[in-house]
C-alpha cells in the first residue's frame, strides 16, 4: 500500500508543479500586461477623432496616420515605446502626421468606422490618409518588425518617408 501511495505522489507531483508554474506565468504575464499604460481608449468616438485630425492634416499640410489596436496588444505597446526610444523617428512622424489611434478591443471595436477601411489581418495596423480623407495606404506593422521582439529603425522610417506630405519627405536618416 505504501508502494502504491509513493507510486501516485511520484506520478502527480510533476503534473502538481507543472500547473503551479502555469498558474505563476499566467498572474506574471497578467500582471506585466496591467502594468502598461493604456495607450488606446475604448471610450473614445474614433469617428469624431477622425474628423479632428483629418481637420488638422488639412490646416498644417500634414497626412494623418491611423493607428488600429488595443491596450490588450503587446505589438501595439512595443511601437509605442520604440517611437518613444528613436527621437529622429519621433520627430519624424511628428513633423508629417497628425495621428489618431483607433481602438480594437471586445469593449469597443468601431465596427462603423473600420468598414470603411480594407480589412485588418493584425494588430497594430496603421493607415495613411491625405489631408481629405483618402486612404493612401493600408500597412500591416508586420512588414516592419524584426521578426522577433520590436521593429527596425529603417523600415519604419522609410515608410513614413515614402508616405509623408510631398513637400515634407526627406530621405536622409
Amino acid at each position: 500500500m505504501k508502494k502504491v501511495i509513493l507510486l501516485s505522489v511520484l506520478l502527480f507531483l510533476p503534473v502538481a508543479l507543472i500547473a503551479q508554474a502555469q498558474a505563476g506565468g499566467t498572474q506574471a504575464g497578467a500582471a506585466k500586461a496591467a502594468a502598461q499604460p493604456n495607450i488606446f481608449d475604448p471610450a473614445r468616438d474614433a469617428a469624431t477623432d477622425l474628423q479632428a485630425g483629418i481637420d488638422e492634416a488639412a490646416r498644417t499640410g500634414k497626412r494623418v496616420l491611423v493607428d488600429v489596436g488595443g491596450n490588450w496588444c503587446s505589438w501595439c505597446h512595443e511601437m509605442e515605446r520604440f517611437i518613444e526610444a528613436h527621437p529622429d523617428l519621433h520627430a519624424k512622424l511628428d513633423k508629417n502626421y497628425v495621428k489618431v489611434k483607433v481602438n480594437w478591443s471586445p469593449e469597443n471595436k468601431n465596427e462603423a468606422l473600420l468598414l470603411k477601411f480594407p480589412k485588418i489581418s493584425g494588430y497594430p495596423h496603421l493607415f495613411v490618409l491625405d489631408q481629405s480623407g483618402t486612404l493612401l495606404n493600408s500597412e500591416d506593422t508586420n512588414l516592419l518588425e524584426d521578426g522577433k521582439t520590436s521593429y527596425v529603425l529603417e523600415k519604419f522610417m522609410a515608410f513614413l518617408d515614402e508616405w509623408a506630405p510631398p513637400a515634407k519627405r526627406s530621405y536622409a536618416y
